[in-house]
């Protein structure tokens, strides 16, 4: 674990969407920061792309997230 600085103005963002998404501040932040690191790596990729690789790496189906 680390300790990463960051503008106040995006803390505010992450505050407001951590609230919004009911994560945890660093949550939310990490949550960002893996979106926008798959992003730059798979370019051509668009955000929902993104998200239906993930749960398919991690064997998840829209059915397991909603039956939690």
């Amino acid at each position: 674990m680390g300790i990463v600085k960051i503008s106040d103005g995006l803390h505010v963002e992450i505050r407001k969407s951590s609230n919004i998404m009911s994560r945890s501040i660093n949550s939310q932040a990490e949550f960002w920061i893996k979106i926008g690191m798959l992003a730059e790596l798979n370019p051509t990729l668009t955000y929902h792309e993104i998200i239906k690789k993930q749960l398919i790496k991690e064997k998840l189906t829209i059915q397991d997230l909603l039956h939690e």
